[in-house]
């Protein structure tokens, strides 16, 4: 027991350092992708990434000597790599060939609500009142980015928000997903298995990646390289890292400040602000994430509870 009760606090200490990494990789993918944008279409930018990202996991993995995961591992990979490394990442660099990365940062982080009403509808969590209430707060501060950026190319603008919306539920129902297979799996597989389930489902825009590399300047596919290496590769290992030791409501919290990191960045590196109509609608995206953080909290610690037997088991 002695040995035990030290080694909480530092668990907690470790993942708390994973989660910082994840939120500081993540905020710089949204400009890195932005920037990347400019010569790489969506979907091979996309495969590109998690090539990349492949590559480098599955050589740690190899090192490491951990092997294959668990069969009860896969269902979670394989929906986690499908909806959140395949479609969530296509989604994500088209949307923000619309709007500025700030923007897409903003909406993207009403995920940790759709989290929570997933959780509901699938694990029959129900539907709290605080957490409607956020709900109807998020989507509201994604109409007013909307109306804010309908201006000029009002078509591209509203396609742009509408593809970050569908990033966010692309995110969140990976999230989802992967939370049970790291009951049976560690952090280093999930994510690898994850990740190559991925770059199987963006293989069809080979093709596009082939001819667009050929073209494009080394700054767009340096920066390519970078979002598979660090963004893929370590910040979704912390990430799951994270996940697997503390509680998801924790772990959610942390993104909140990825928008904020994200505005700093893109003013940074790329020179854009949002106006002052997006940054209001993109706080009410926030606040309506801090309405519903209680029950957001609680229905993941609840799941991690649930996880508990199994983790218990599986050290044994």
């Amino acid at each position: 027991m002695e040995q035990i009760i030290p080694s909480e606090p530092r668990a907690g200490r470790l993942a708390l350092a994973a989660a910082g990494v994840t939120v500081l990789l993540w905020a710089s993918a949204f400009v890195s992708i932005r920037s990347a944008g400019e010569h790489y279409s969506p979907g091979a930018l996309a495969l590109g990434r998690l090539l990349v990202g492949s590559l480098v996991l599955a050589a740690i993995l190899v090192v490491r000597g951990e092997g294959w995961p668990k069969r009860a591992a896969w269902p979670g990979i394989l929906g986690s790599g499908v909806l959140w490394f395949g479609l969530y990442m296509v989604a994500l660099n088209w949307g923000e060939r619309e709007v500025d990365a700030g923007t897409a940062a903003m909406i993207v982080n009403i995920g940790p609500i759709l989290i929570a009403l997933l959780g509901g509808l699938l694990l029959k969590e129900g539907f709290p009142a605080r957490l409607m209430a956020g709900m109807a707060v998020s989507f509201a501060g994604a109409v007013v980015v909307g109306v804010s950026m309908s201006g000029g190319d009002s078509g591209s603008s509203v396609l742009g928000v509408l593809l970050c919306l569908a990033a966010a539920v692309l995110y969140a129902a990976g999230v989802v997903c992967q939370k049970p297979a790291l009951r049976h799996g560690s952090a280093l597989q999930v994510t690898t298995f994850g990740c190559v389930v991925g770059t199987v489902t963006c293989l069809p825009f080979a093709g596009q990646l082939a001819t667009e590399v050929a073209r494009a300047p080394l700054s767009a596919t340096l920066n390519m390289v970078y979002l598979g290496v660090f963004p893929t590769a370590l910040a979704f290992t912390t990430w799951a890292y994270a996940l697997a030791r503390t509680t998801a409501g924790k772990m959610g919290a942390t993104t909140y400040i990825v928008p904020a990191l994200v505005v700093l960045m893109s003013w940074m590196v790329l020179d854009e602000v949002p106006g002052w109509l997006t940054v209001a609608g993109g706080v009410l995206c926030l606040a309506g994430v801090a309405v519903s953080r209680g029950e957001t909290g609680a229905l993941l610690r609840r799941l991690r509870g649930r996880g508990a037997p199994a983790e218990a088991a599986r050290r044994a």
